[in-house]
C-alpha cells in the first residue's frame, strides 16, 4: 500500500479498501492536520484532516455528481467526469466545455456544508501538543498521502494543473447556482467591474470566532450523508479532500446590477476566502468524546487505563488544590470533583451530572491577583478553558449567545458557544456597583440557564432555538454570586496560607510540573470512561433521604439528586468504575459541612 497518491475518482473506484484503510489508527494519523499545518505546505486536492467544534449547519446544495465533458470544437463527448468531492469543474477550457445542467446526461447530487472551528480555547499547552504530534509529522506525508493501488501521482497532478487552467466560464462552484447577477471574476487578481456594488466582510466576522481575542481556526466541511449526525457543538474530526481553489473566493466578486446588491454580502459570507477559510470534502468523519490531544495521540480506548497510578495522581492533585486554596481541604474536595464533572444524564426537561460550583469568601487583601493566578493554576490541567472578568463593560458588550445574521445568513457565534468539557472560570471579584444594560442582563440570563439547565439560546430574530451544552462553571466570588450554581461553598482559609498564597501557587506550580502529562491524562479519563451508579443499594439512598425529610422538611428531590451526583463525582475522582457506599456517606459528610459553613456565613452577615 505504498507509492500511491489518493484521489476523489480513487476513493470512489476502491471505497471499500479506503474506509478500512482509514480504520487504521496508524494511518488516520499520519494524514496531515490542517488545525497546525500551514496551508502553502499543502496541495489542493490533497488528503487532510480537521479537528473542531460544529459551528453551524448550512442548507443542503446540490451539485453535478457526474457530467460530460464535451470537446469544443467537435461538440462530441469526451469523458464522463465524476464531480463528487470537488467544488471545480474540471475541464480544459481552452478546449472542453461542460454543459451546466441536466441537459447533457448530468447527474445532480446532494450535499450539505458544515461550520468547523478548532476547539475554542484551547490551552497553549494542547495546542503545542497538537503541533508536536501531528505538525510535523504531517509536513512529510502533506503531499504524499499513500495507499496501495491509487491513482499515480503524476495524474493527480496533471489533473489538478488541468483544474487551474479552466478559464472564467468554466471556474465555477458545483455547489447551488449562484444568481447570475453575481459575476465570478475571471482571475485572482482580477479587480471587480467599474462601479459595481462590493462589500468587504472582515476576516474575523468570517472567522467567527466563539471567544474573540482568543481567534479560532475554521473549515468548511462538506458532507454528503448522514447529515442529522453532526449536530451543532458536537466535536469531530473529519477526514477529506481539501479545496483551497483560489476561484471560491467570493469577496473579490461584484454585481453590476443594483437590484442584486442585498445578495452580495450572503454570497461572500458563503465563500469565503479559501486561504483564510479552507474546504474540506469528507469521506469519513469521527465524533469525539474529548479534546484531550494526549488521550487522542494515544487512540481509542486509552480512557479505560486509568489504575492505581492514576488514583495516585489524583491525590496529588487534591494536595495541589488544597494548598492554592488557602489550605481548605473541602475546597479541594469540590473543585475536584468540578475538574471531572459532565452530564451524562439529559432529557426534554433536564440534565444531569453538571457540577458548577460558587467558591465565595475570597479574602478581599490577595486580589485581584488571586484570581487570575489561581485560574492560570487550571489552565496547566485542562484542555480547554475560558477565564472571564465579570466587569461591567465586558457584561454589557460582549455577545454570549449566537445570534443569526439576516444581512449574510451567518450564524453569530457568542462567548457561550463552547466545546463540551471546556471550563468557564467567571472572576465575579471584578465586578464593580454599576448598572448592567439590556445586553448585560440579557447575558447573564444566558449564564444562568446554561449553569441550570446545560442548556444556550441561540437568537434567530424571529424565534429561539435551544442547543445542548456541557460546559462546567466555576464562580469566583467573595460574597454569593449573583449567579445560580448547582454548589455555594464558602472558602474557610488559613490565615498564614493567606499571607503566603503566591509563593504557595508558584511552588504549586513547580512542583506539579513533572506529573502535568499524567494528571491531564486522569482528568479527562476519568471523566470520560464508564461509571456504574447501579452498584449502591437504592434502598440506603432512601433511608437516608426519608432522614433528611424528617430532619429538615425544605429538603427537595433536587438536593437528592444533587447528593448522588456528588457522591458520583467523588468515586471518579478516586479512580473507582462503580459508586460504593464509602462515596456516598463521605457525600453526605461534605454537604453537611457545606451547610454549616452557609449558616455561618448567614449568621454572620445578619449579625449587626
Amino acid at each position: 500500500m505504498v507509492g500511491e497518491t489518493w484521489s476523489p475518482e480513487w476513493f470512489l473506484q476502491n471505497e471499500t479498501a479506503s474506509l478500512e484503510r482509514l480504520a487504521d489508527e496508524s494511518f488516520w494519523r499520519s494524514i496531515p492536520l490542517l488545525n497546525c499545518t500551514e496551508l502553502h505546505n499543502l496541495s489542493d486536492g490533497c488528503l487532510v484532516r480537521f479537528r473542531g467544534l460544529v459551528q453551524d449547519q448550512k442548507d443542503s446544495e446540490y451539485y453535478l455528481e457526474s457530467y460530460n465533458v464535451h470537446c469544443k470544437t467537435t461538440g462530441s463527448i469526451l469523458r464522463r467526469q465524476n464531480g463528487k468531492f470537488r467544488d471545480i469543474l474540471v475541464c480544459n477550457g481552452a478546449t472542453e466545455r461542460v454543459e451546466q445542467g441536466l441537459t447533457e446526461g448530468g447527474t445532480l447530487g446532494e450535499r450539505r456544508s458544515i461550520v468547523v472551528v478548532s476547539v475554542p480555547g484551547q490551552n497553549r499547552w494542547a495546542s503545542e501538543y497538537e503541533e508536536q504530534t501531528n505538525g510535523a509529522g504531517s509536513a512529510s506525508t502533506t503531499k504524499d498521502n499513500v495507499v496501495e493501488g491509487s491513482e499515480p501521482r503524476a495524474a493527480v497532478k496533471r489533473a489538478l494543473e488541468t483544474e487551474m487552467e479552466v478559464d472564467a466560464d468554466q471556474t465555477c462552484a458545483t455547489g447551488p447556482v449562484a444568481s447570475n447577477a453575481t459575476k465570478r471574476v475571471a482571475t485572482e487578481h482580477s479587480a471587480p467591474p467599474p462601479h459595481s456594488a462590493t462589500t468587504v466582510l472582515s476576516a474575523d466576522y468570517l472567522l467567527n470566532s466563539p471567544i474573540s481575542d482568543r481567534p479560532s481556526k475554521a473549515c468548511l466541511v462538506k458532507v454528503y450523508g448522514n447529515f442529522d449526525n453532526w449536530t451543532i457543538n458536537s466535536v469531530i474530526e473529519a477526514v477529506g479532500f481539501l479545496s483551497v481553489h483560489p476561484s471560491l473566493d467570493g469577496s473579490v466578486d461584484a454585481t453590476e446590477d443594483p437590484a442584486f446588491e442585498d445578495e452580495l454580502p450572503e454570497h461572500q459570507a458563503n465563500n469565503p476566502p479559501p486561504s483564510l477559510i479552507p474546504r474540506l470534502h469528507a469521506v469519513s468523519i469521527r465524533k469525539l468524546a474529548h479534546t484531550n490531544p494526549i488521550l487522542q495521540a494515544q487512540g481509542p480506548g486509552v480512557e479505560e487505563s486509568l489504575d492505581i497510578d492514576g488514583t495516585l495522581h489524583m491525590k496529588d492533585l487534591h494536595n495541589l488544590l488544597t494548598q492554592c486554596l488557602f489550605g481548605d481541604r473541602i475546597a479541594a474536595d469540590y473543585v475536584l470533583c468540578h475538574l471531572v464533572s459532565s452530564v451524562y444524564i439529559r432529557d426534554e426537561v433536564e440534565s444531569r451530572g453538571q457540577f458548577s460550583l460558587n467558591l465565595s469568601n475570597i479574602p478581599g487583601e490577595v486580589l485581584p491577583g488571586y484570581t487570575e493566578s489561581f485560574y492560570e493554576l487550571l489552565e496547566l490541567l485542562l484542555p480547554a478553558s475560558h477565564y472571564f472578568p465579570m466587569t461591567l463593560e465586558s457584561m454589557n458588550t460582549i455577545q454570549f449567545a449566537p445570534k443569526k445574521d439576516y444581512t449574510t445568513n451567518k450564524l453569530t457565534s457568542g462567548l457561550l458557544q463552547l466545546a463540551p468539557h471546556t471550563h468557564l472560570v467567571l472572576d465575579e471579584t471584578r465586578l464593580q456597583a454599576g448598572k448592567l444594560e439590556a445586553a448585560g442582563v440579557e447575558a447573564v440570563q444566558h449564564v444562568a440557564r446554561l449553569i441550570k439547565n446545560q442548556r444556550l439560546k441561540y437568537d434567530f430574530q424571529y424565534y429561539q432555538l435551544e442547543f445542548n451544552t456541557d460546559v462546567p462553571v466555576l464562580i469566583l466570588s467573595e460574597g454569593r454570586s449573583m449567579l445560580p450554581s448547582n454548589w455555594h461553598l464558602p472558602i474557610i482559609p488559613d490565615l498564614d496560607a493567606i499571607k503566603l498564597i503566591d509563593e504557595t501557587i508558584k511552588a504549586g506550580r513547580h512542583y506539579v510540573t513533572p506529573k502535568l502529562g499524567e494528571i491531564r491524562r486522569c482528568l479527562t479519563a476519568a471523566r470520560i470512561r464508564s461509571f456504574d451508579m447501579k452498584t449502591l443499594d437504592p434502598a440506603i439512598v432512601e433511608e437516608d433521604f426519608v432522614r433528611m425529610r424528617t430532619a429538615n422538611s425544605d429538603v427537595s428531590m433536587d438536593d437528592l439528586h444533587n447528593l448522588v451526583v456528588l457522591a458520583r463525582l467523588l468515586g471518579i475522582s478516586g479512580g473507582k468504575r462503580s459508586l460504593e457506599r464509602e462515596h456516598w456517606e463521605r457525600a453526605k459528610e461534605l454537604e453537611k459541612e457545606r451547610q454549616n459553613r452557609l449558616e455561618m456565613f448567614v449568621k454572620r452577615k445578619n449579625e449587626p
